[in-house]
């Protein structure tokens, strides 16, 4: 028979599956007598658990919410996506003070082996403006590339290109993990290209050994989130991840624009014009974006910006037409 401890634990993690066990299917799973079951129950229920007992031939036990909180039990997965998901939360202004508190307090009761790793992993979440945040990144890599980022060592990894062919092995120094438009990134010094890269974590796959140590060089202005945001939506794009970008002055004010362009740029340029920077996946989708602001506008750039409104124009007019001769 476990010790009593250990059969505690075990107890708890069966009844957290969210369902109905009767003592016999308790005790077989234990391997103990239903009377030690109904005792360790009690126990439970002494540290505050609301364990809740069905009436019935064999009886029945179910795990309630309770109006405290009391101990929670995590498996080292749970733990780790816990303070990932507290982490990432903690760059958030509108609820950063309470997770900070939350990742303190999990990092309290964490087992050594693991709170030496979560120690590691130090986020910054850049949220443009409308966007919300969904990590979609496999836990133990970021932890990986964390220990390496605060091991200051070089990384040896492959990478996985957009088009989904891998580039040779490659080298860094990296400086920071972030997330961008509900992306990991990693942010490093590329030794090869000898620039500030940012690749996508979900296609990095780390090379063992790592490389040797390094003194972390300054990252331009000091800033992580400004460099960033200048990076992807810079004048030399407006996001990593768009194939086409082209640009137009409309002749509208950049403050009535703004607000209604979270994933471009506006550069004001007078009264009424403004130049308006934007990505998207195709020459024709990015003519129709520019069309639903609803102005004129010029000045349109590159040549086959220009042409897909052309194209456009033609199916607009083709439609137009169709619906007045049916009419």
């Amino acid at each position: 028979m476990p010790k009593t401890s250990s059969r505690l634990l075990a107890l708890l993690s069966l009844l957290q599956t969210h369902r109905d066990w009767s003592g016999d299917a308790l005790a077989e799973r234990l391997d103990v007598t239903v009377r030690t079951v109904r005792r360790d129950i009690d126990r439970l229920r002494e540290l505050g658990y609301p364990i809740h007992t069905a009436k019935g031939p064999a009886g029945g036990y179910r795990l309630g919410a309770g109006a405290q909180l009391p101990p929670l039990l995590f498996d080292d997965g749970q733990a780790v996506a816990l303070a990932l998901a507290l982490q990432t939360a903690a760059a958030d202004g509108s609820v950063g003070e309470d997770a900070s508190r939350a990742v303190a307090t999990l990092r309290q009761v964490m087992p050594t082996r693991l709170r030496h790793r979560v120690d590691a992993l130090q986020v910054t979440a850049v949220h443009p403006a409308g966007t919300h945040t969904a990590t979609t990144a496999d836990p133990q890599l970021l932890l990986a590339l964390g220990e390496i980022i605060r091991a200051r060592e070089e990384l040896r990894f492959d990478y996985q290109r957009a088009a989904g062919t891998s580039a040779p092995p490659r080298r860094a120094q990296p400086h920071h993990l972030l997330t961008w438009r509900g992306k990991w990134y990693l942010l490093a010094w590329d030794l090869d290209r000898e620039e500030w890269r940012t690749f996508r974590a979900d296609r990095i796959s780390v090379r063992t050994p790592n490389g040797p140590r390094f003194t972390p060089r300054p990252l331009p202005n000091d800033d992580v989130s400004a460099f960033i945001t200048g990076r992807f939506r810079g004048t030399d794009g407006t996001t990593a991840d768009w194939p086409c970008r082209g640009e137009a002055i409309l002749h509208l004010s950049a403050h009535a624009v703004a607000p209604f362009t979270p994933d471009g740029i506006v550069e004001e340029l007078g009264p009424n014009r403004c130049r308006v920077i934007l990505g998207s996946w195709s020459w024709t989708g990015l003519a129709a974006t520019l069309g639903r602001y609803d102005t004129e506008f010029d000045d349109v750039s590159p040549p086959q910006l220009a042409t897909a409104f052309a194209l456009l124009a033609e199916r607009y007019a083709r439609a137009a037409q169709a619906n007045t001769s049916t009419s």
